[in-house]
């Protein structure tokens, strides 16, 4: 059987047109490459945790304000914050845009598709789209082998967790994203993924939307056991939001002081990170599968 060409890993069907430099990225965008990309501008912190793991950092000409990991990320030239302007980037003359969509205005992407700049979006809803991003990542920079040694050695560790917590009692989760109004995570989202992977039990699974607004007399309802808090210096939720949650002394999660802080950076941001962030959650969750090992 005459063996086909390397598909691209972004959950899309292997297009038997798509020629080796030519990637398809999350918006059903082609693209094509006739070399790697010399010089990246990063418009998120995953992207730049992604660079940096696979070994591509010298390449990166910009980051946003928020891309600070690894440490030598904040010493990249700023783009700008989240949502940046088309002329910071224009003057870092990159030949590589990397993106969510959430992280680049249509406007923005528009004129840089007319400047025929090269962009690449992605837009991870599960653990599998931020593993394939990296891989994918590594072959348009000619970095395939770390990029998927680093796939592979994740991989490894979600099948950890996955096989420490598949027999235990699934606790009741609650995952607060945003306090005021309340949001969580459901189906769609790869927080929730991380929460089932985890061994624990979302409530905001009945939502069927990745980023449902919850109503606080719901989520009495639906009495978590656990209540876990994204914190963090930039990001997360501030410690006197927290303690509102005491008043609720009826939910099992306060009555059995289970409120769980994990850094918002961890599970939060599409990227490398995120086994480390699974391995916490699954910890806070399910401590007793754990006992005796040390984290990584």
């Amino acid at each position: 059987m005459k063996r086909r060409q390397q598909g691209i890993l972004t959950g899309m069907p292997f297009m038997a047109n798509v020629a080796p430099r030519t990637f398809v990225d999350d918006l059903g965008r082609k693209i094509y490459l006739a070399k790697a990309p010399s010089r990246i501008a990063s418009l998120a912190p995953s992207v730049t945790e992604i660079l940096f793991a696979i070994g591509v950092s010298d390449r990166i000409v910009g980051v946003t304000q928020f891309c600070d990991y690894p440490p030598e990320a904040q010493a990249k030239p700023k783009i700008g914050a989240s949502q940046s302007n088309i002329e910071s980037l224009l003057a870092l003359n990159p030949d590589l845009v990397i993106a969510p969509q959430a992280f680049i205005r249509p406007d923005v992407l528009d004129k840089l598709d007319h400047l025929k700049i090269t962009v690449y979006i992605l837009e991870a809803k599960t653990i599998e789209d931020i593993l394939a991003h990296i891989q994918t990542l590594g072959r348009m920079l000619e970095r395939s082998v770390a990029a998927d040694e680093l796939a592979a050695s994740m991989r490894r560790r979600i099948t950890d967790v996955k096989t420490r917590t598949r027999a235990l009692t699934r606790p009741r989760l609650l995952y607060v994203l945003n306090s005021d109004p309340l949001v969580t995570v459901g189906p769609g989202s790869f927080i929730h993924q991380l929460i089932e992977l985890a061994g624990g039990t979302n409530v905001g699974a009945a939502t069927q939307t990745p980023y449902p607004h919850l109503s606080l007399e719901e989520a009495i309802r639906q009495d978590p056991e656990i209540i876990v808090f994204p914190v963090g210096t930039t990001e997360g939720i501030p410690e006197t939001e927290q303690q509102r949650w005491q008043r609720w002394s009826t939910m099992s999660a306060v009555k059995q002081g289970r409120f769980y802080r994990i850094s918002s950076v961890l599970l939060d941001r599409p990227g490398p990170r995120i086994v480390e962030g699974l391995e916490a959650l699954a910890r806070g969750i399910h401590p007793e599968a754990f006992e005796g090992r040390r984290s990584h």
